[in-house]
């Protein structure tokens, strides 16, 4: 019924999964939703429909360490599901084969944990969750004071927990400066990035200059690089576009030697 109200609701198999790391306690723990599901929640939560690439990745992120009473093997939690997945070997370690798994088939279910790092795709052993994460620049300001939401997926309703909603649109449009081998994804982050800047504006009347105080200066000069594409995607929207250039003019004033 959501559905066909125009809500976002991912597909069975993504709830399948979801709903097993929420009954083992992973989001609890202070596991937090990311990527393209994130963004989903947020459209939810805020009541807006725009399009929404669909995706096969479930993208979590780790910040500390999760408060776990007792280690949980993420592994275990992902087979349990009793999806058909299997290990793909990769990273730059010989112990980080357990990372990421995906599911066989023609549209893989791919799930991964990240985590903060100064170099991309670098592995981190998760000692708690028996694991392996991906390091990604500038992650623990994306994760930092994340907030419940909601994910909808299958027939279900699945507690999460999400990043605030202005943290993942500055790290989104960072993000799409950091994709030169993949166009389509940078695409798909500036839109996203984009389209959250112009609810948060115009529907929360949020002052993008007050929270561009805790963006770190290299997410803020990648989203300055991007001025010209939001230009054009903010077009019809002139409050947002007015609220990300005055931000951004401040941000140059305060990386300005």
């Amino acid at each position: 019924m959501l559905r066909a109200l125009g809500m976002q609701v991912a597909d069975k198999d993504v709830a399948i999964a979801l709903v097993e790391m929420h009954n083992r306690g992973l989001f609890a723990a202070g596991l937090v939703l990311v990527g393209t599901l994130a963004y989903t929640t947020w459209l939810n939560e805020f009541g807006v429909r725009a399009v929404n690439s669909r995706t096969r990745d479930i993208d979590l992120g780790r910040r500390h360490v999760p408060k776990l009473a007792t280690p949980v093997s993420f592994k275990e939690a992902v087979q349990a599901t009793k999806l058909d997945f299997s290990s793909v070997p990769g990273g730059q370690s010989p112990s980080a084969l357990s990372n990421p798994v995906s599911r066989l088939g023609r549209e893989g279910l791919g799930v991964d944990i990240l985590t903060s790092g100064t170099r991309l795709g670098q592995m981190v052993h998760l000692p708690a969750l028996d694991w392996h994460a991906q390091s990604v620049p500038y992650f623990d300001y994306l994760l930092t004071s994340p907030r419940k939401a909601a994910m909808l997926a299958g027939g279900h309703c699945v507690p999460v927990n999400a990043p605030a909603p202005e943290r993942l649109a500055w790290h989104r449009l960072y993000s799409s400066t950091r994709r030169a081998n993949d166009p389509a994804k940078a695409e798909k982050d500036l839109r996203q990035a984009a389209t959250l800047l112009a609810v948060l504006v115009e529907r929360d009347n949020l002052d993008l200059s007050m929270s561009v105080r805790a963006v770190p200066d290299q997410v803020l000069d990648a989203a300055r690089r991007r001025l010209p594409a939001l230009k054009s995607l903010l077009e019809r929207h002139p409050q947002a576009l007015d609220e990300v250039e005055r931000a951004l003019h401040g941000m140059a004033l305060r990386l300005r030697p």
